[in-house]
């Protein structure tokens, strides 16, 4: 994915292009908004990440004409300014998300491969299996009747399993397909998430935690029952 972050705080622009980089991503760096909004204009990228404090232009500028120009590129905003007025403005603009500073850079990744998806029209929007639904837009996971927000750590948990039903994934696998470890940190942290997704969906409920689909292997790992 080729992505344009338009950011001038420099240990962000150092966080976010590290990121980008083990994602696989190749980006391409402005540090004020008039040259930032320039590059979108006459370069083409699969997304944008702006932020809202910028110099020459701030972040609302430069969106607001990027879509004037009729550029639709997926674009999330980054600011320290949480306000729901700002949000609402970025949203009225025409910015596809919005993600207050500070913020986990897996999370900027899935939101921004999201927005990618939703505009190519090319990912299901939802995900089911055994009667668990999981919304890949919203993070919202929902069993017999209950939804809950899931974090970035539990959706990607809980999407790896749902996607490959009745597949058996260890503990090693999790970790590198979630955390993105490859080895072992003696903790019991797939354990923990997967109690805590366990948890949210069936609020201790004896009989909906029986019938709860991800299905613990002993001495092995989790899958989703095949059923």
């Amino acid at each position: 994915m080729n992505v344009l972050l338009i950011e001038d705080e420099e240990k962000i622009i150092d966080f976010v292009v590290e990121g980008f980089d083990a994602a696989g991503f190749v980006t391409h760096v402005e540090s004020d908004g008039f040259r930032g909004l320039n590059t979108a204009l006459i370069k083409s990228f699969d997304a944008i990440v702006l932020d809202v404090n910028m110099p020459l232009m701030d972040g609302f500028q430069v969106l607001a004409e990027i879509r004037k120009k009729g550029i639709h590129t997926p674009l999330i905003m980054l600011t320290a300014r949480a306000e729901l007025a700002d949000r609402l403005r970025s949203f009225e603009l025409g910015a596809d998300d919005y993600m207050p500073k500070p913020f986990f850079i897996e999370e900027l990744i899935i939101r921004l491969k999201a927005c990618v998806a939703r505009k190519m029209g090319n990912v299901e929007k939802l995900v089911q299996h055994s009667g668990l639904l999981l919304d890949r837009f919203t993070r919202l996971a929902t069993w017999k009747g209950r939804s809950m927000a899931l974090t970035q750590r539990e959706f990607v948990l809980l999407e790896c399993l749902m996607l490959s039903p009745g597949q058996i994934f260890s503990r090693q696998k999790i970790l590198q397909n979630v955390w993105k470890v490859d080895f072992d940190p003696g903790t019991n942290v797939v354990d923990v998430c997967i109690q805590r997704i366990r948890k949210k969906l069936t609020e201790a409920d004896s009989e909906s935690l029986n019938t709860f689909p991800i299905e613990t292997i002993r001495g092995v790992g989790y899958r989703i029952k095949n059923t």
